[in-house]
């Protein structure tokens, strides 16, 4: 399926393109022209003296004040970043994508994580973004059909911009989605193409249980039936065999997986998983 790459918006359209146009328009009479000017007095019109020459100055450069003149980098591909040189991922800036089922903790994680780090970090949650549809949006629970997986795409394809434009200004960056092993249409393929090769994925799933109670906790579109949490569950356990890392936090608090996770990370800065 082929989806519109963005573009900038064209001016809107209206009567006179709407309160910018560039005709002004008479304050009396909204809409129509003022009255012509006054013809010309016949004769010899006066000369108009030439301008004086203005002086050539050199630009001043902008105050520190000043807003809007700093340039940034473009965001491109995301190269494998470089091992740190002391434990955990240190100082290192990369762009991590935490998988796991609904129930997981995959946000609670990467939000702490993020947080935690030495250096300037974002997160960035597949929900969240495929929300920022108010009206119109298509919620998966009500059926997966062509609308809702071109939502997840232009989701997950804003998630892929947004990190790349991250890492470009040296901000390291988490996204979290629940990706399915046996589902190429949405699964890691998408990430590495939007994101770059040097994405680093990893699997967070604790027991079946423990995804049951956390569930359970939930509000709104995010809380799943117990049938759909179940049968998502069993879909992840395709990830062990699949070479990527993969963390069972069922008896970790937040805290010890977010530790958890670093160390994982860092083993796979200095040894890449293969996917």
């Amino acid at each position: 399926m082929q989806h519109a790459v963005g573009a900038p918006l064209p001016p809107p359209q209206g009567p006179g393109n709407g309160p910018w146009t560039h005709q002004a328009q008479h304050q009396g009479h909204p809409g129509q022209a003022g009255p012509p000017p006054p013809p010309m007095a016949p004769g010899p019109q006066p000369q108009t003296p030439a301008p004086a020459p203005v002086p050539q100055h050199a630009p001043v450069p902008p105050s520190r004040e000043t807003t809007g003149h700093i340039q940034l980098p473009p965001g491109g591909p995301v190269p494998l970043p470089a091992p740190p040189a002391e434990a955990g991922t240190g100082a290192a800036t990369l762009a991590v994508l935490l998988i796991g089922p609904a129930g997981a903790g995959k946000t609670t994680v990467a939000k702490l994580w993020a947080g935690r780090r030495r250096v300037p970090t974002a997160h960035v949650s597949l929900d969240d973004v495929r929300e920022w549809v108010c009206s119109g949006f298509a919620d998966p629970q009500a059926g997966w059909n062509d609308h809702s997986e071109a939502q997840y795409r232009l989701a997950r394809r804003t998630c892929g911009f947004a990190a790349r434009n991250f890492l470009a200004n040296g901000i390291s960056c988490i996204l979290d989605d629940a990706v399915f092993p046996d589902r190429p249409v949405v699964g890691l393929g998408g990430w590495k193409r939007h994101v770059g090769p040097g994405l680093l994925p990893v699997v967070l799933l604790p027991g079946l249980e423990v995804v049951l109670e956390r569930n359970a906790a939930r509000s709104g579109n995010r809380r799943l039936s117990d049938e759909e949490v179940a049968r998502i569950h069993g879909r992840m356990a395709g990830w062990y065999g699949s070479g990527l890392p993969i963390i069972d936090n069922s008896t970790y608090d937040v805290e010890t997986t977010a530790r958890v996770l670093d160390d994982v990370l860092a083993r796979s800065i200095a040894s890449p998983p293969a996917w």
